[in-house]
């Protein structure tokens, strides 16, 4: 009895190790995309998130028109709550890696 209660605790974190919905939170998202894009918070609005597993994507428009389409990555571990930086790209144009400087 007492190697299941063990297995409880470790069966929680599993399961919602993955999610990025419980993840990855409103503020979050204003804050990575902020300083993916290099603009205030007040200057872009975030519309049509869709959590997938471990991702959250969604779109941007800024206050000057421009739309781009944006995802991070969510979850949880034994440190916590865990976001990655937003990658956002403009609509119409291909996804590019800002790691490799394209």
């Amino acid at each position: 009895m007492k190697s299941r209660k063990c297995w409880l605790p470790a069966g929680l974190v599993l399961l919602l190790g993955g999610c990025a919905a419980w993840a990855v939170t409103q503020d979050a998202l204003v804050d990575r995309t902020a300083h993916a894009l290099g603009l205030e918070k007040s200057q872009f609005r975030i519309e049509n998130r869709v959590d997938d597993g471990v991702t959250t994507r969604y779109s941007v428009k800024t206050e000057s028109g421009q739309q781009y389409n944006c995802y991070v990555g969510g979850s949880f571990s034994v440190l916590g709550r865990m976001v990655s930086e937003a990658i956002c790209s403009k609509k119409g144009e291909p996804a590019r890696n800002p790691l490799l400087g394209q």
